[in-house]
């Protein structure tokens, strides 16, 4: 019995000391110039290469938005039907309604009879254009003055005419200025004794009113926007009853153009003259400038309308 159980310690001891020296050494003490069976890789680990962010946004620029013509087709792509056959739908399920710019204005007049709202309420235009040209040049967000047919504005603005000259200042007093003088004004208009709605001038005094260019911002006179001149009493015309409108957000116009309850062939005329200039800053040979439109009133939904038919009988206008 005692032979055997030495016999099993001896087994048990061998098989202790495979195992040490097959793990390595244990101890720091221990020298670790031992052999070890220790996994060997036959290979190496593929580098990710970076890409080059210049070219990722090539390609970006290079990826074209997919248009898909819907001309043929029975029914537009991803929608249930071209028009709905109830009165009653869920709208993302059919296409947009674009109406005539003239039934828009009478579906805004329907509206407000149906909405019981005020009569005498403004009428807006929302406009996206196009600002892109070629050669990834962008045309410059602009303000403009116009001289509406029909002005819906009640009190004249204000308008302040800069210059030296006292026969000047006696013309500009006749025409309707609210207030004509030189370099006298300028420390009442940064103390904020003095403000008007519109400042023209004539091209000799604007070296001596540069310190108010930070002050007036987009309303100092500039050639541009047909605020310096020598015609005063022209530009007294136009900026007394004028309308202005400005680009913002880089593509879009929002402006009141009419008041709803003016008569619908006033409303259009206003209509027509603003997109009318508004097109105009854009070079005629790079195509529609216009490419989305809506009116509404100021308690009634927003209506998409075409745009190129207003534009279309406004230059038929002309050449006639």
């Amino acid at each position: 019995m005692a032979t055997c159980t030495r016999t099993v310690w001896k087994v048990l001891a061998g098989c202790q000391r495979q195992l040490l020296s097959a793990s390595g050494p244990i101890y720091t003490g221990v020298s670790q110039t031992a052999q070890r069976n220790l996994p060997v890789r036959t290979f190496a680990a593929v580098r990710t290469l970076k890409k080059d962010k210049k070219e990722e946004a090539e390609k970006e620029e290079k990826k074209e938005k997919r248009v898909i013509d819907d001309t043929n087709r029975h029914k537009p792509y991803g929608k249930t039907a071209w028009t709905p056959v109830d009165d009653v739908y869920i709208l993302r399920y059919y296409p947009r309604t674009v109406y005539p710019a003239l039934d828009a204005i009478d579906l805004l007049k329907k509206f407000q009879v149906l909405d019981f709202a005020p009569r005498s309420q403004p009428v807006y235009i929302d406009l996206k254009l196009d600002m892109k040209l070629e050669k990834k040049r962008r045309v410059d967000a602009f303000v403009s003055t116009v001289h509406l047919p029909h002005p819906f504005k009640t009190d004249m603005n204000k308008v302040l005419v800069f210059t030296e000259d006292p026969n000047q200042v006696k013309v500009a007093q006749e025409s309707g200025a609210m207030l004509a003088g030189g370099a006298e004004l300028i420390q009442p208009i940064l103390d904020d004794e003095i403000s008007a709605d519109f400042y023209i001038a004539v091209p000799d005094i604007l070296p001596k009113i540069l310190q108010l260019k930070n002050k007036l911002r987009k309303k100092f006179p500039k050639s541009k926007r047909g605020s310096v001149g020598m015609n005063i009493p022209k530009m007294l015309e136009l900026f007394k009853t004028g309308h202005e409108y400005r680009v913002e957000s880089d593509c879009y116009v929002r402006t009141q153009i009419a008041m709803l309850d003016m008569p619908t062939e006033h409303i259009m005329a206003n209509l027509r003259t603003i997109l009318t200039d508004v097109c105009s800053h854009r070079p005629a040979d790079m195509g529609p400038f216009i490419e989305r439109a809506i009116i509404a009133s100021h308690t009634s939904e927003a209506l998409w309308f075409r745009s190129e038919d207003v534009l279309q009988k406004a230059a038929e206008k002309k050449d006639e």
